[in-house]
């Protein structure tokens, strides 16, 4: 007799996996340094993939985006330490650091804006060092959120929430990160540098 369904396949790997940068904790939610937790959310929900899973210091979820099996990940310790539970999550699905995709805050960027890169150095950000001590590279793609640059104090500007008018302009660059990320997975980096910073 024939099955009319088949089992899930336990076994199977994901292809790629999406990091969203953040610092854990109810006093961090919405606050721009969090942009990268945001994005993360949103495409999770987007996708139907459930962030239920806890370990390695990261609340993760499986499942498939635009037909290919990836990893979803909120690294839960604090920013500067949150390549760990990266790296430890690469190695356990065999994840090449080419395939895992950051999206995080960028200062130098305006609020609202995002842009994607292929690699490149920290600039300043303390969740890329951590990423890139721990994965022993910085060829791993980047796609940054602006949240602006203050003429004052950084540390309370990126712990700080968006203004109420600024919250469309967040919005519509979350969507576009997610939508970004879709392409990533289903044409490659060449087509989601494109369209991530084509105005």
């Amino acid at each position: 007799m024939f099955r009319l369904f088949r089992k899930k396949d336990k076994s199977r790997q994901p292809q790629k996996m999406i990091v969203g940068l953040g610092n854990p904790g109810s006093e961090y939610s919405g606050t721009r340094h969090n942009i990268g937790f945001v994005a993360v959310d949103s495409l999770a929900k987007a996708a139907g993939i459930g962030l239920k899973t806890f370990k390695h210091n990261a609340r993760f979820g499986q499942g498939a985006l635009a037909g290919v099996d990836v990893l979803l990940v909120k690294p839960m310790n604090f920013m500067n330490r949150s390549g760990l539970p990266v790296r430890d999550l690469a190695h356990k699905y065999e994840i090449a650091p080419e395939d895992i995709l950051v999206v995080a805050d960028d200062l130098d960027i305006p609020v609202g804006a995002i842009k994607m890169k292929p690699g490149g150095g920290a600039g300043g950000h303390n969740g890329h060092l951590s990423l890139i001590e721990c994965l022993g590279t910085s060829d791993y793609p980047r796609l940054k959120i602006g949240i602006g640059r203050p003429e004052d104090e950084t540390v309370e500007h990126v712990l700080s929430r968006f203004a109420q008018d600024e919250e469309p302009l967040i919005d519509s660059a979350v969507e576009k990160s997610w939508k970004t990320c879709e392409i990533w997975v289903a044409q490659g980096l060449d087509a989601a540098l494109k369209f991530a910073n084509t105005d």
